[in-house]
């Protein structure tokens, strides 16, 4: 390629870049044959490959959309959904391949906010209610003000109504109240069995997690 037909084409695809980002926060959508509204279109999950097509991640449709138009990543696979934007139509992926290999170390996520409900699958640990990531809360298991610490161990997915109901007690003061499991960190391993587990019914996944 030209440097003059690599110049025009860095342009378009940042003019590109630019137009879905104004559409992502506009609202400027067309579903697919799914009917799919445009907020949860964006929360779709994605698989995330490395350059070798080894999963790697799961990521929101935003945040794959974003590497794919500044040239990180490439789509493998669709959803069948459009992302309209001005005078571009750009194609919602459901999977990626990152473009540069990336080495995955062999240890433990960075404990935040969407590590722990990634970890707990959006569900809440008390009721086991599924709920969408801006509908969940995250609770200490033993409360700040009783010496509980934010680790992986102490946090849990919880939805709003056992987040009120829990307060400030321990779970040996509330009669009827569970975790669902014991927390553990987030492993490698703990994302690649959520990883298949989210593939299992998904075949433009399969190919990909289940060899």
């Amino acid at each position: 390629m030209s440097l003059g037909k690599a110049m025009i084409h860095a342009r378009k695809q940042k003019s590109i870049a630019k137009a879905a980002a104004a559409a992502a926060h506009s609202g400027d959508y067309a579903a697919g044959p799914y009917g799919v509204q445009p907020t949860h279109m964006l929360q779709m999950p994605v698989l995330v490959l490395n350059a070798s097509y080894e999963p790697i991640n799961i990521c929101g449709a935003r945040r794959a959309l974003v590497l794919v138009l500044k040239g990180i990543a490439r789509t493998e696979e669709e959803h069948g959904l459009m992302l309209h934007a001005q005078r571009s139509r750009v194609a919602m992926p459901s999977v990626i391949r990152l473009l540069e290999y990336r080495r995955i170390p062999h240890q433990t996520r960075a404990l935040s906010r969407k590590n722990i409900l990634l970890r707990d699958r959006n569900t809440c640990q008390y009721c086991g209610v599924l709920l969408p990531s801006g509908e969940l809360t995250l609770d200490h298991v033993i409360p700040r003000s009783r010496g509980g610490n934010s680790t992986w161990e102490n946090l849990v997915a919880c939805c709003h109504a056992c987040n009120r109901r829990k307060g400030n007690r321990m779970l040996n003061e509330i009669d009827d109240m569970f975790l669902m499991r014991d927390p553990r960190p987030f492993s490698l391993h703990t994302s690649r069995q959520i990883m298949r587990m989210l593939g299992r019914g998904d075949d433009r996944w399969r190919k990909y997690l289940f060899y």
